[in-house]
């Protein structure tokens, strides 16, 4: 397929499109793709699909393929969307990552190989694992620095794979301290950092913007609201952006602290995106009284969730 031609370098706001299941847990794929269109209406600038907050790790091999296809012919290039193609293994991950590329994604996004609480992999391994990806492909990479993955990833060793790497030239920081992590790879990267960008559901958005965050990938359920934060900051009136961010972060705390990966699809139910909200098990669903509380919260704000459907 040919490569969807968009303006780099990609900012705003791009956030994780949820797997959306029946209450079977077999995969939804009308709800899937009605997920994606509201989401693009809401003013997402971006989608990232396959992501932790997709519940990628629950899906097999197959589902994973039929997904990515499925949206991203859907898309048809309205908005960039961003594949996560994380895995262990050095050759896997390359080869998700040019199956991305061929079907039209416009970056991959991938942790540092890791398993479990204990395997883990030298700087070095490190290094050339993204390189080795980085020559399978002509897309760019985001490089995803999270907890989950328990691998540190310095500031120093960022930039260098920013500066040595032809195509690693984003950064997904959601790591204790995000904004100072961005303030000093931007010092020690320079140019070679196209993309410093801010995660874990935008809670730390202000201080990362300030940091000189430029994108934000954030739960999928209000890209509506986290744009009233970016764009007035991106245009100059930081004050805007700070009443907003002071509006909106009850919201996102809530989604961060009590619901994680569950509040986007409970918001969608609620609005009549999707018809389900299951998530896969061993995931539980959320308490009823916790999805009260974000229903709560979310209609003080009238997100654009709560009306598409």
């Amino acid at each position: 397929m040919p490569q969807p031609s968009f303006t780099r370098p990609y900012r705003g706001v791009f956030p994780v499109v949820p797997s959306i299941f029946d209450e079977s847990g077999k995969l939804d794929l009308e709800g899937q793709l009605r997920a994606v269109d509201f989401m693009i209406d809401a003013g997402s600038d971006g989608l990232c699909i396959l992501a932790n907050f997709s519940e990628q790790f629950v899906l097999t091999d197959d589902e994973r393929e039929v997904i990515m296809q499925k949206v991203l012919d859907h898309v048809a290039a309205r908005v960039p969307v961003i594949v996560t193609t994380t895995h262990f293994a050095t050759h896997i991950c390359a080869e998700r990552s040019r199956r991305a590329q061929d079907a039209g994604a416009a970056m991959v996004m991938i942790m540092p190989p890791y398993h479990g609480a204990t395997i883990r992999v030298s700087e070095k391994g490190i290094y050339e694992f993204y390189r080795a990806v980085s020559d399978a492909i002509d897309i760019p990479i985001m490089i995803q620095d999270a907890p989950v993955a328990g691998t540190p990833l310095s500031a120093p060793v960022l930039a260098r794979m920013a500066q040595e790497i032809p195509n690693v030239a984003y950064f997904k920081i959601e790591v204790p301290g995000a904004a100072a992590k961005l303030r000093e790879l931007l010092a020690l990267g320079g140019d070679a950092i196209e993309g410093p960008w801010d995660g874990e559901e935008a809670i730390t958005l202000m201080a990362d913007l300030d940091a000189g965050g430029t994108g934000a990938m954030t739960g999928g359920a209000y890209a509506d609201g986290i744009r009233q934060i970016i764009d007035p900051y991106a245009a100059g009136r930081r004050e805007d952006a700070m009443q907003a961010y002071e509006r909106w972060l009850p919201l996102i705390n809530y989604e961060n602290r009590q619901c994680g990966l569950l509040a986007c699809k409970a918001l969608m139910k609620e609005g009549g995106v999707i018809r389900s909200d299951t998530a896969r098990l061993p995931l539980q669903p959320i308490h009823p009284d916790t999805r009260k509380g974000l229903i709560e919260l979310a209609r003080r704000l009238d997100p654009l969730v709560l009306r598409w459907g």
